[in-house]
């Protein structure tokens, strides 16, 4: 999502209060967009959270940062170790230590995953994309688990209802928003084009334009053949650790195709929806596609989203390729802030929320323009679904749940 996260303007206690603290925990901080929401679900259940902090979040090796560590496995006693994402160099060193790594995935697919490490005995990770789960408990990970991400409807209450936020209603109020990246710099897809040949080019086109048709990440495998691949190899070089699995196919799919993917079919999709309505993108850069549409900038994950979506008639997501059947964060946070949500069919939406109940999928561009003519002249039945779809994850998918869930498989090897 295109967000600011600077949570300097509101520390963590102001935000959520004292809470006692039982257990020990260590949990490298690298400012995820839920990371204070989880940290807090573990203070709730009696954790005392050590921290483990670096400026830069990479997936590379870091001696000074794994030095730090060992230091503190070394000088105190934890329950286990807990990433939001999973970093291979924590795992390792988690696995010579004897202490228990959680990881919970917030993107997919996470390359660093595709690593030897992935199947130290240490590792209790967490996927909350099914076809992850599945996928490595194939290749016989043996603590692997399905666990969809979560939202604190109960910050979100409170930060909604205070009233020296009361002119924010104001500021964030549209009839159609979008909160999230277009893609728009020019990408490692574009710098390719410059080198592969012509029928490559017109191919990998082919396989973009495919996919904005067909709502689904197999025809992508199917035409992803050993010909083309062996032809993207001779000018796409893979930078591969000796502990990596990861192959080309993957990797391009994902770092080059995903994104040129979600690049047009957003802005397709916004493009046509400015001609029609009143529509606002957050988002950093300006579109000059979009002239339309109003481009106010980005906002702040913590003070200012969720008073877009509350405030927001029809809120939009577009679930990037990438996840291929998971629930991205967007809807957790559009649904606990009580706003009205269109998303595009996802597996994993289906199974969790009812559609036309909880939120309202749409299937290609066409359904789309069709919902929002709709529910922006049908408020009531907006209001009736937000109302739903809120309680829904309120009742079902707090940072709570989550956490007693991690804990009760955790529990089941002690």
């Amino acid at each position: 999502m295109e967000l600011s996260i600077d949570i300097s303007v509101s520390t963590f206690d102001e935000i959520f209060g004292e809470i006692k603290v039982m257990k020990k925990i260590l949990v490298y901080k690298w400012y995820s967009y839920n990371d204070l929401d989880i940290e807090y679900a573990f203070l709730q259940a009696g954790y005392e959270i050590t921290y483990v902090e670096r400026t830069n979040l990479t997936y590379e090796k870091d001696e000074a940062f794994e030095d730090m560590i060992k230091k503190e496995l070394e000088t105190n006693s934890y329950s286990f170790f807990f990433t939001m994402n999973y970093f291979s160099a924590i795992s390792n060193i988690c696995n010579a230590y004897g202490v228990k790594y959680v990881s919970w995935t917030c993107d997919n697919p996470l390359i660093a995953m595709y690593d030897e490490s992935v199947f130290h005995a240490c590792n209790y990770i967490f996927a909350f994309d099914k076809s992850n789960y599945l996928e490595f408990k194939d290749r016989g990970v043996k603590h692997i688990y399905h666990l969809p991400l979560a939202v604190n409807t109960s910050r979100l209450s409170e930060l909604l209802h205070d009233e020296k936020y009361a002119m924010k209603h104001k500021q964030f109020a549209n009839d159609i928003a979008f909160v999230g990246s277009l893609y728009q710099k020019r990408s490692t897809y574009d710098k390719l084009k410059d080198s592969f040949p012509e029928f490559l080019n017109g191919y990998l086109d082919g396989m973009v334009q495919a996919r904005l048709l067909i709502s689904t990440n197999d025809i992508l495998d199917e035409m992803m053949t050993p010909e083309i691949l062996s032809m993207i190899e001779e000018q796409y070089h893979l930078e591969k650790t000796k502990d990596s699995f990861s192959d080309l196919g993957l990797i391009f799919q994902t770092t080059v195709l995903g994104f040129k993917i979600a690049q047009r079919q957003r802005t397709s999709a916004l493009l046509a929806i400015a001609k029609l309505f009143s529509l606002t993108v957050y988002h950093k850069e300006k579109d000059k596609e979009l002239l339309l549409a109003k481009e106010p900038g980005p906002v702040n994950y913590w003070l200012e989203m969720p008073f877009v979506f509350y405030n927001t008639k029809i809120n939009l997501n577009f679930t990037i390729p990438n996840i291929k059947t998971g629930v991205p964060l967007r809807v957790f946070d559009v649904l606990g802030s009580k706003g009205f949500l269109i998303t595009n069919a996802q597996p994993e939406i289906l199974e969790i929320f009812e559609d036309g109940i909880d939120l309202v999928c749409f299937y290609n561009q066409e359904d789309l323009l069709h919902k929002i003519d709709y529910y922006l002249t049908h408020s009531k039945e907006c209001e009736e679904i937000a109302a739903h779809g809120y309680e829904t994850v309120r009742r079902k998918h707090s940072y709570q749940k989550r956490v007693r869930q991690i804990e009760e498989i955790l529990s089941k090897d002690e």
